[in-house]
């Protein structure tokens, strides 16, 4: 069983930068794939970024903008945001998937945290 808790969401002036965090508990950390998700109110939860080992895999809607990485040592995993504007508004999520596959579809991952609520004002 995973557990994962996420922290560092705000409310920043569009152009800011915020950095989350997900610490995941468990073991095999290093070998799980692990995911960004964010979902705004009235619509679909949406795919922003993935990490397995060293390969990472965004969405093209965050390209450029935000980094994912992850701390094995610290069973940690974060998203570093840049330039953000007013639609990256949501509640962002952290998940794990068993498998070793960076995929975008939501129903995919098996674990989830409970999400941390960014808001970016213009």
């Amino acid at each position: 069983q995973v557990q994962l808790v996420e922290s560092g969401g705000g409310l920043v002036q569009a152009g800011g930068s915020l950095r989350l965090s997900c610490a995941a508990s468990g073991r095999t950390f290093s070998t799980r794939t692990m995911g960004w998700f964010r979902q705004a109110p009235g619509k679909e939860r949406e795919f922003v970024a993935g990490i397995l080992s060293r390969s990472t895999y965004y969405a093209d809607s965050v390209k450029g903008r935000f980094t994912i990485s992850r701390d094995n040592a610290k069973n940690t995993v974060y998203l570093q945001m840049n330039s953000l504007k007013p639609e990256d508004t949501a509640v962002y999520y952290c998940a794990a998937r068993d498998l070793q596959t960076i995929l975008v579809d939501p129903s995919r991952y098996d674990y989830w945290g409970q999400g941390t609520q960014v808001t970016v004002s213009s």
